[in-house]
């Protein structure tokens, strides 16, 4: 099937962490593409700039958003019953939330914090877990549905960021599992970004940008509208016969290692 016009019309899209660029390149994306918005951040004023944006650029996009901490099943279950009272069972769950817990970057195992630790794979984790158990069961029921979550090619292990690398290989471990456990009628999939050029980049150290843009094929960071479009895919009918796909974001990088 090819993907014409609107090919996610008459779709729920669910994007959590849509405040933050990479999530408003997502929601912008699926827009285009015709889907109605769910839409959850941690962070009311940033929910609130993306709709703005939204019905500036997709004026007919039927949108909802709710301030909620992916993290914490009470907010998950709260949002969803809203969600599903405006728009619908979504249909489509894209698990943007995730990151690094601490005031650097880079930071060895050796000498790091349990509360960093436990930090990175709570942020990185528990939205998927509680977000998989408040939407597949309705997709499961219905027949249809795409997952994506977000892993990273840190994935494969990195020196510089050990904790984050292994709560990436958690989530491209449980997407390979949810695949297996919910199909066939959900797809499950991950994007896996190498660096992508976002306001966290600000705060790299350059020479850590310059050499992964030396080492990548394309010569560049990456841009939200890369994952976004790498999303739009994953989710849409051409991907029908995909799942349990880990997909490279990377400019020609498969892992950091």
């Amino acid at each position: 099937m090819s993907s014409v016009g609107k090919p996610l019309a008459g779709r729920v899209a669910l994007i959590t962490g849509a405040g933050g660029p990479m999530g408003q390149a997502v929601a912008m994306r699926l827009a285009a593409d015709g889907a109605s918005l769910a839409l959850m951040d941690i962070s009311g004023n940033r929910l609130s700039a993306v709709r703005e944006a939204i019905a500036k650029d997709h004026p007919d996009t039927s949108l909802h958003i709710v301030r909620s901490d992916a993290r914490q099943q009470e907010e998950v279950s709260a949002a969803l019953t809203e969600f599903k009272n405006e728009l619908g069972a979504p249909d489509i769950l894209v698990n943007v939330v995730g990151g690094i817990r601490g005031d650097t970057l880079i930071e060895p195992l050796v000498g790091m914090t349990e509360e960093r630790f436990d930090a990175t794979f709570e942020l990185n984790l528990k939205p998927i877990f509680w977000m998989v158990n408040a939407v597949a069961p309705d997709m499961v029921r219905s027949g249809k549905g795409a997952i994506v979550n977000v892993s990273s090619v840190t994935y494969a292990g990195d020196g510089d960021q050990p904790e984050y690398a292994a709560a990436k290989a958690a989530v491209a471990s449980l997407t390979r599992s949810l695949a297996a456990e919910l199909a066939p009628e959900v797809r499950v999939n991950a994007v896996v970004p190498g660096l992508i050029q976002t306001s966290v980049m600000d705060n790299a150290p350059s020479e850590m940008v310059e050499t992964y843009k030396a080492r990548t094929l394309l010569k560049r960071l990456g841009r939200p509208e890369d994952i976004a479009g790498a999303v739009s895919f994953l989710v849409g009918p051409d991907a029908d016969y995909l799942t349990g796909v880990l997909l490279p974001v990377s400019g020609g990088i498969v892992s950091i290692l």
